[in-house]
């Protein structure tokens, strides 16, 4: 069985991640997608909201698992047998970050990481620009997911 992970702190999951996640899912048997748990910074939305709100968004691709993680992401990957990080790159700023990740990872657990090239359509969309343009009542409906639309507006309500 081909496995592969989707790392991220989704808060919230855009129409990017959503796109990575989906091309993923074809290439796939099972695609993990790996809610980072940062104690250190306080989200939008809880661990636990980001995991139901992209289980909702991700439900009819059949072949994706949503879990929550804490630690190194190579061990998140030793512990379920799966060889491959699917990461998006939406510029070149992204690749020199993530290119030493990647390093890393393989050096430290032997697991492979496949660069997937954002949609150009995504390539300025990031998790905090979202949030930032939701809560000065900016429409990000375009952006995101129906559920997570309405998930920041509820959140976002008498900001």
């Amino acid at each position: 069985m081909r496995r592969a992970v989707c790392p991220g702190s989704f808060d919230p999951i855009t129409n990017g991640h959503l796109d990575i996640i989906a091309r993923a899912a074809k290439l796939y048997d099972v695609v993990h997608v790996a809610v980072m748990i940062n104690k250190s910074k306080q989200g939008l939305f809880t661990v636990e909201e980001r995991i139901a709100l992209i289980e909702a968004v991700t439900a009819d691709f059949g072949n994706v698992v949503v879990e929550a993680f804490h630690g190194l992401l190579v061990d998140f990957c030793k512990q379920r047998d799966i060889p491959a990080i699917v990461k998006g790159l939406r510029a070149v700023s992204d690749f020199d970050y993530e290119l030493q990740m990647a390093q890393m990872n393989i050096g430290l657990s032997g697991v492979e990481t496949l660069f997937v090239p954002t949609n150009p359509t995504y390539s300025f969309l990031s998790s905090s620009l979202v949030k930032e343009v939701a809560t000065w009542g900016g429409d990000v409906s375009h952006l995101v997911p129906p559920q997570v639309s309405a998930a920041l507006a509820e959140r976002l309500a008498g900001k």
